[in-house]
C-alpha cells in the first residue's frame, strides 16, 4: 500500500515551481469561469422612471406596448434592473 515516488534530475525548487505553475493555471481558469451571482434588484415605478429619465406616463405607455416588463405584487409594480439594462442595450443595436 505504501508507494514511494522518486524524482530524478530535479531540484526541490524546480518541483515547487512546477506545482505552483499548475496551481496558478487552475486559479486563472477558475477566475475566468466564475461569475458571482448577483441578487435580483427590483425598482419601483418612480425609481425606474428616474433611471430611464422618463415620466411615469411614458413608463406606463412602455409597459402597455410591451417595451418593458412590469412585475406586480399586490397593488405595487416593480421592474427588474437587469431586464431594463438588457432591453435598453438591445434597443440601441
Amino acid at each position: 500500500m505504501n508507494s514511494i515516488t522518486q524524482l530524478h534530475a530535479t531540484t526541490p525548487e524546480k518541483l515547487t515551481e512546477g506545482i505552483l505553475d499548475g496551481i496558478r493555471k487552475e486559479i486563472k481558469s477558475l477566475k475566468k469561469e466564475f461569475q458571482p451571482k448577483e441578487p435580483e434588484d427590483f425598482l419601483t415605478r418612480k425609481e425606474t422612471a428616474d433611471l430611464l429619465k422618463i415620466s411615469l406616463v411614458c413608463l406606463h405607455d412602455w409597459c402597455n406596448k410591451g417595451i418593458i416588463k412590469p412585475y406586480k405584487l399586490g397593488n405595487r409594480t416593480y421592474f427588474s434592473r437587469k431586464e431594463l439594462v438588457s432591453s435598453v442595450l438591445s434597443s440601441n443595436r
